[in-house]
């Protein structure tokens, strides 16, 4: 016959067992209310960090590469949410139509939704088109100079606070701005050096700054009111970094040669 202490162990441990997946069921009532994650991702042709691309076959990104393997560990399908800009991202975090994302952090949209883990610090600055007799930022801050930035943006509400005399429109898509640039529409575009150095490939004579006006940071993050989800998606973020996750999202995506920064 087991004796009184025994019988305690195994109740304890019965009760663990019995907890555990009422834990579990307590996550995914939060983080995928509709059972499955929906990861919402931001489209442009250049992709990188936090851009996605449109494809064949689907989606590409590291988001995309995120999402796929977060939902696999909870053990629910993916589903993705498109939007053109991180601006209406951030626009749609209070109506419940996505459950995490990956997109540039600023005390503005920590208003709308709670971050996690920084996983990317990008240098903005700007690109100016071709022909263009601007070689700085004291040149470019002229009157009369017109900037493109993807609207309601991180990289635009810093271009704003940093020229001071050339005038910053925003635009919906990366795609229009491309177009802008390239028929000499605008006189420059900001948004992060890696993706400006890809787009100065694209149009030439263009030339991308050397000077950077702001340190962009990109982390994953849910809507406000989502503790659970919360401490999920930081212990995703900070085991991606260690187990190599997150280098072969990098990998899979175009940037091999480019660092995995956290600060």
């Amino acid at each position: 016959m087991p004796s009184p202490f025994w019988s305690a162990c195994a109740g304890l441990a019965l009760a663990a067992m019995v907890a555990m997946p009422a834990l579990a069921d307590g996550l995914k009532d939060e983080i995928a209310p509709t059972g499955k994650l929906r990861v919402a991702i931001a489209i442009s042709p250049a992709g990188g960090a936090f851009w996605s691309t449109k494809t064949e076959a689907g989606y590409a990104g590291v988001p995309v590469d995120l999402g796929k393997d977060m939902a696999a560990q909870i053990g629910i399908p993916v589903e993705y949410v498109v939007y053109q800009n991180s601006g209406q991202i951030t626009d749609a975090a209070g109506n419940g139509s996505w459950d995490v994302t990956w997109l540039p952090k600023d005390p503005e949209r920590e208003t709308k939704m709670t971050f996690g883990p920084i996983y990317e610090v990008a240098d903005a600055t700007y690109i100016v088109k071709a022909g263009s007799s601007v070689t700085n930022f004291a040149t470019l801050d002229q009157p009369g100079i017109k900037v493109a930035a993807v609207n309601a943006t991180t990289t635009m509400r810093g271009a704003v606070a940093h020229l001071k005399n050339a005038n910053v429109t925003g635009y919906q898509t990366y795609d229009e701005i491309f177009g802008l640039l390239k028929s000499g529409e605008v006189d420059a575009f900001a948004l992060s050096r890696d993706q400006l150095n890809k787009m100065a490939q694209k149009i030439p004579g263009t030339r991308v700054l050397d000077e950077t006006f702001k340190k962009t940071v990109t982390a994953v993050a849910v809507p406000l009111g989502h503790p659970q989800s919360l401490a999920f998606v930081t212990k995703f973020m900070n085991e991606a970094v260690t187990n190599g996750t997150l280098r072969k999202a990098y990998d899979n995506n175009g940037l091999k040669d480019t660092p995995i920064r956290t600060e």
